[in-house]
């Protein structure tokens, strides 16, 4: 574990993987709830997890520093399902990439449970991850000017879903008609790090 100050009460926390980085998120997100910590915004990333409004960062430095990172909290009960047509440009790139079928490449990510790791990107916009990593896929060679909002896109070892039309050079595998950022719902996000997400397929 490497400790980073952020300005004057911020913290960087950067971690070997992540899985550690979850189970830092949930274990910071832990301390909060019960009144051991004080700050204003925990955010996880792909290995760090960054902590604004802290008191005393150098403390809590030296804190986690000290202690053993606890094993990621079991998953949460409920599961967050995503209709899905699996009807992307890049699905028969994919299926190449893996040597399996289009049709078989639906059946692998619609049989996935996934997990969000950590959102970015652009407002709602999870990471998700659960698939095996024979499974990673590169990103496109030349990206996207413009990708459709609901767009079910994979890159890495991640698979995401486009909350609006934006610039992107994930591969797109399938649409979804839900939404993921709505400042008329509470909460705003459809998805937040932990949470628990099946993709339903429909035609």
């Amino acid at each position: 574990m490497r400790t980073l100050p952020v300005g004057n009460c911020a913290l960087l926390v950067e971690v070997s993987s992540g899985e550690e980085a979850q189970a830092l998120h949930a274990e910071l997100v832990r301390r909060r709830a019960e009144g051991s910590l004080s700050v204003g915004e925990i955010v996880p990333a792909a290995r760090t997890v960054l902590l604004d409004g802290l008191a005393d960062p150098a403390r809590l430095a030296a804190e986690l520093k000290a202690s053993e990172l606890p094993p990621a909290p079991p998953p949460a009960r409920e599961v967050v399902e995503l209709p899905v047509r699996y009807d992307g440009p890049d699905l028969a790139d994919v299926a190449a990439h893996w040597g399996i079928s289009p049709e078989e490449v639906a059946h692998v990510h619609a049989g996935t449970e996934f997990t969000v790791a950590f959102c970015g990107f652009a407002p709602g916009f999870g990471y998700l991850t659960g698939l095996p990593a024979r499974y990673d896929v590169p990103r496109r060679a030349t990206p996207r000017t413009a990708v459709p909002a609901g767009s079910v896109a994979l890159a890495g070892p991640y698979t995401g879903v486009y909350p609006r039309s934006s610039p992107g050079g994930w591969q797109l595998i399938g649409t979804t008609d839900a939404v993921l950022w709505d400042h008329a719902r509470v909460p705003t996000a459809l998805l937040s790090p932990g949470t628990r997400v099946q993709f339903v397929r429909v035609t």
